[in-house]
């Protein structure tokens, strides 16, 4: 098969994500009044339960389990799991909220070529493992080519020349 270089599918973005869930009702609670989504309407001819959440330019589709008492449910917070992750404005103010609300986080930092992201990883209702971080403090730096870019503008204009040269040496 032949290899075919930039967007084959020519991808836009990333739509929804879809998370099967223990009572839509909860899970809806979660997302919209801890995480900020909104609902959206769904379409009417569908025969099952779920909710339409929007914000931040992503979709999530929660859908009703058939068998929500068969559902594992997780209870070890483990970065390394599937997860979503989010940025943030202030990491402070997030933590604040989460130990308000009384939720089992866990606390990670990386560093990389003296930048710093901090992350807080803990689980929606259902278990699923949801990240907010500061990572558009890192460059995204293609591996082919010399490209650097943020998902910030204005982090990209705050990393100095000395640690963009670090990311394209790496």
């Amino acid at each position: 098969m032949k290899e075919v270089a930039g967007n084959p599918l020519h991808l836009k973005s990333i739509n929804h994500i879809s998370l099967v869930c223990r009572s839509v009702e909860e899970s809806t609670d979660f997302y919209t009044n801890f995480l900020g989504f909104f609902p959206i309407r769904r379409p009417g001819s569908f025969d099952f339960d779920g909710a339409w959440l929007f914000n931040y330019a992503i979709g999530i589709h929660l859908l009703q389990s058939e068998n929500p008492s068969n559902m594992p449910k997780k209870t070890e917070i483990n970065p390394k799991d599937n997860h979503i992750s989010f940025q943030c404005e202030s990491m402070g103010a997030v933590e604040k909220k989460l130990k308000e609300m009384d939720i089992v986080y866990k606390r990670q930092r990386v560093e990389e070529g003296g930048i710093y992201v901090d992350q807080l990883f803990f689980h929606d209702p259902d278990g699923f493992m949801i990240e907010i971080c500061n990572c558009d403090n890192l460059p995204v730096v293609p591996i082919a080519g010399e490209m650097i870019r943020s998902c910030s503008r204005l982090n990209l204009d705050m990393i100095s020349p000395k640690q963009i040269q670090t990311f394209v040496q790496l």
